[in-house]
């Protein structure tokens, strides 16, 4: 029983892990946590109201993904992207996306794609309802699950760490404006063209996303965020 008992630990403490992460991620999307600027865990857990601890781990969590580096001594720093780190990841995403959403067009059954409208619908209510880890998280799955139906895992892999690596800032001054919501619905157009079996169609739509997502990243760069830096929202 003391073994049950230790394992229910372990597995709470991985909980509030993963809730950390989420909310230290929202605080990054939102620009309540700033590029280059350095903040410790324990300030953080104060600010979130829990310990230490699972703070450090979720922040260990982030740095392996790119997001943030250890600091000696002091905690971790946000780590800033460069317009030149956006056009290389850019790049490459288009070298790897492009094609091959044009070979799962000539592969892929009409049900298998249908399955994803959900998700694609879930992005453009997320945009519409101001709900940006919504709506990130479900252009996540999207495009993540889309490039799965290829069968290659390495391939959705390498993509999914190009797009942590050039994730969202400022977001809340873009959401205001409602210059999500046009860049959501091409998820919407992108499923049409692939079940209709359109495969150049479908490249030149995922082509256009793809420059659309970088023009509203360099765009959100410029943007005030609305919120207070270092002050973090209510996300345990």
């Amino acid at each position: 029983m003391g073994d049950l008992k230790q394992h229910s630990l372990i597995k709470a403490q991985e909980r509030l892990r993963d809730q950390v992460g989420h909310a230290l991620r929202a605080a990054l999307i939102a620009g309540e946590l700033r590029p280059g600027s350095v903040y410790s865990a324990p300030g953080l857990a104060a600010e979130l109201g829990v310990s230490a601890t699972p703070v450090r781990e979720a922040m260990l969590d982030l740095a392996r993904e790119g997001l943030v580096e250890p600091v000696r001594n002091k905690g971790f720093r946000i780590t800033e992207v460069s317009e030149r780190d956006l056009d290389q990841y850019t790049e490459l995403r288009t070298m790897i996306e492009v094609p091959t959403i044009g070979r799962i067009t000539k592969i892929a059954t009409p049900e298998q794609l249908e399955e994803l409208r959900p998700i694609a619908e879930e992005i453009v209510t997320s945009a519409r309802e101001h709900n940006l880890i919504g709506y990130l998280e479900a252009d996540r799955r999207f495009h993540l699950t889309l490039l799965g139906l290829a069968g290659n895992d390495r391939l959705v892999e390498t993509v999914g760490d190009l797009r942590k690596r050039s994730r969202l800032y400022g977001l809340t001054g873009l959401d205001e404006a409602g210059k999500l919501v046009s860049s959501a619905e091409e998820h919407i157009e992108l499923l049409d063209l692939m079940i209709s079996g359109n495969a150049e169609a479908a490249e030149e739509c995922m082509s256009r996303h793809l420059g659309h997502v970088r023009s509203l990243w360099a765009q959100g760069r410029d943007e005030p965020v609305g919120r207070t830096p270092g002050r973090l929202g209510s996300g345990i």
